[in-house]
């Protein structure tokens, strides 16, 4: 089962690798004589030269502001410079954050906003200085002043000498006829020097050039990528605030997830046993009028009454089954699905590997998927036959459901997939599904192992 996953995901990730291998495909250079006139590349280098003015802006601001406030400190005037100090540093970071999103197309979240108890001066100077995101943004403005004057120095000596030698079959004339020497001077003493003259000589600088300018893109690449992780980083919310907003995300899916399931079992309630117990009960009594005047009837009646019960208590059942089958309890996983694949519309081969049962609330959220799939399978893939693995990675639950029927689901479209994909989400699990429009379809449900 374990290479089953693995060539499930290796499928998933197909796609993608094929269609990327389609696109260079596309282009006759290769890529590194492509680089050096793509736009990405011309936007990155554009990065690394806005990088210097802004770095020494933000630089200076900062410890000039940071200085002059500790300087007073000694003085009540220290905590507002302080806290001016602090946002502007906030006000330059959105600034960066804008000429990431730009140039490099690196999308940072906004960081979390300042919480302030109260409104006035002293409530806004203290949220700024205990919020930790203002002293993130402080350090990104004194960090990023000495690495954008190395990247700055970096970039444009790479790029200025790499073309400058590449094409310096087209200029070298300027030094005979304007300098006053043969060509670009490579070496020179008191006793002799070379020049760049001869063809050979300039075909193998314009080659240096070439390997130069070619290796340029790829390094101003590397150099933005160092920028891409300190906005990353310091610029955005932070790991904590980020956990929060998931988790704020993911409790209003189980609210709304438990009064959908409360809604429906009050509607199957109501429609169902309430209304049969409702007519059982005037059955009854009619039975219990006739009684004394017609025996017969009252028995033909107390029969009938007595089915309706036997299919109210059917109902039941299958009410308690939805919400929580005994089976799963008593029994464990392996044998829920079992019965759960019983009732499939079509053959399902079912083997679970676990050595040991993991949380009830974890078994219950894997029974449920798989028998959300299995239905799946009854209406819509017009299958012939299904699959239902399940075991352990490490501290995560794996399952799988596939089928060899006319695929084509898809978990964005809104349909039973996508609140699946929710449910999942609100406890760390994930859903991958990999159903091509001819099928077959392959399902992979990965969920947190808790014993």
């Amino acid at each position: 089962m374990a290479t089953e996953y693995g060539h499930g995901y290796g499928h998933r990730g197909g796609p993608r690798f094929d269609e990327a291998g389609a696109g260079e495909a596309r282009h006759r250079l290769p890529a590194p004589l492509r680089a050096p006139f793509e736009a990405r590349t011309w936007r990155e280098f554009g990065y690394v030269l806005l990088g210097l003015p802004l770095g020494i802006l933000m630089f200076t601001f900062a410890v000039t502001m940071v200085s002059l406030g500790a300087g007073l400190l000694i003085t009540f005037l220290g905590v507002p410079v302080l806290a001016a100090a602090l946002a502007g540093c906030r006000g330059l970071g959105s600034l960066e954050r804008a000429r990431a999103r730009g140039l490099l197309g690196v999308e940072v979240a906004e960081p979390e906003p300042l919480r302030m108890k109260r409104h006035g001066a002293m409530a806004w100077m203290g949220a700024v200085l205990k919020s930790g995101t203002s002293w993130r943004h402080l350090l990104y403005a004194v960090v990023q002043f000495p690495w954008s004057v190395f990247s700055f120095v970096v970039a444009v000596n790479f790029w200025a000498y790499g073309w400058a030698l590449l094409t310096y079959p087209l200029w070298f004339w300027v030094f005979p006829m304007y300098g006053g020497q043969d060509g670009l001077q490579l070496y020179g003493d008191s006793t002799h020097s070379i020049y760049l003259d001869n063809p050979f000589e300039i075909t193998v600088t314009a080659l240096v050039g070439l390997l130069f300018t070619m290796a340029t893109p790829w390094i101003v690449r590397a150099l933005t990528t160092v920028d891409r992780a300190m906005v990353r980083g310091l610029l955005g919310p932070s790991r904590l605030a980020t956990r929060v907003v998931e988790l704020e995300s993911d409790r209003g899916v189980v609210v709304d997830t438990a009064a959908a399931d409360l809604r429906r079992i009050e509607r199957d309630l109501h429609d169902g046993a309430q209304a049969r117990l409702v007519a059982l009960a005037m059955d009854l009594g009619l039975a219990k009028e006739k009684l004394a005047e017609d025996p017969e009837a009252a028995a033909r009646m107390v029969d009938e009454a007595h089915g309706e019960v036997k299919t109210a208590l059917q109902e039941l059942r299958d009410l308690a089954r939805g919400i929580h089958p005994a089976v799963l309890t008593d029994r464990g996983l392996d044998a829920a699905l079992s019965a759960v694949a019983s009732r499939c519309t079509v053959p399902v081969r079912v083997e679970a590997d676990l050595a040991a049962r993991p949380a009830p609330a974890i078994e219950g959220i894997a029974y449920f998927t798989v028998s959300e799939l299995l239905q799946n399978i009854s209406k819509h893939s017009r299958a012939t036959r299904a699959t239902v693995d399940v075991w352990r990675v490490e501290n995560r639950l794996m399952i799988q459901v596939g089928d060899d029927g006319v695929g084509g689901a898809d978990v964005t479209e809104g349909s039973g997939l996508a609140g699946l994909a929710e449910r999942l989400d609100a406890v760390d699990g994930i859903l991958v599904v990999d159903s091509p429009p001819a099928g077959p379809t392959r399902i992979t449900a990965e969920l947190p192992w808790r014993g």
